[in-house]
């Protein structure tokens, strides 16, 4: 089964906050988990797929960039949003298909609002999802703190299912890579 690993809007800015804008929830935790999984992609031959978001650091210098403390494999392919979800116009969807992707693990930013279309948009599209619980993060919004936005969509999310296709809820330190799906179609 090919997969990838994709990982939107890891952004400088958006972890870390700004002068406006605060930094993630347990941005640290997400950096090393981020990195640890891709060490584990590297390791099983899976490619990893960055999106970034054009609107973060108006889509310009370090602050746009993938964070400095992640490590981007050279051969990572990298695309570009202009919208929430990282599948709108951005080729991503073309690009999986073609390389015939049933499969892909998903972490990054920011919970309740990319990580959430891209999951329920990877399903509708014919992809079995493994979101990576501990590897997405967002900040405290009214009513909901970071925290219980993070739980609540953990839960939400894992068996999200409506078609074919349906996301799972896993950790880093679970063998994301060997996806589990199956054992819930028989």
């Amino acid at each position: 089964m090919k997969q990838t690993l994709l990982i939107i809007d890891a952004q400088q800015e958006l972890i870390d906050g700004n002068q406006a804008e605060s930094a993630v929830f347990r941005k640290e935790q997400l950096i090393r988990n981020i990195n640890s999984v891709v060490k584990k992609a590297n390791k099983s031959n899976v490619p990893v797929v960055f999106v970034r978001d054009l609107d973060v650091a108006e889509g310009k210098g370090k602050g746009f960039q993938v964070h400095e403390k992640i490590h981007v494999p050279t051969d990572a392919m990298i695309f570009d949003k202009t919208a929430t979800n990282s599948f709108h116009g951005t080729g991503l969807l073309n690009y999986l298909n073609a390389q015939k992707v049933e499969h892909v693990v998903i972490m990054g930013c920011a919970t309740e609002h990319c990580i959430d279309s891209a999951v329920r948009t990877a399903t509708i599209s014919g992809l079995d999802v493994t979101l990576v619980g501990d590897g997405h993060s967002t900040k405290d919004s009214h009513p909901l703190n970071a925290e219980q936005i993070i739980k609540h969509h953990n839960q939400t999310l894992h068996g999200h299912y409506n078609v074919e296709n349906f996301s799972i809820v896993r950790n880093t330190e679970e063998d994301l890579f060997y996806p589990t799906h199956d054992l819930y179609r028989e």
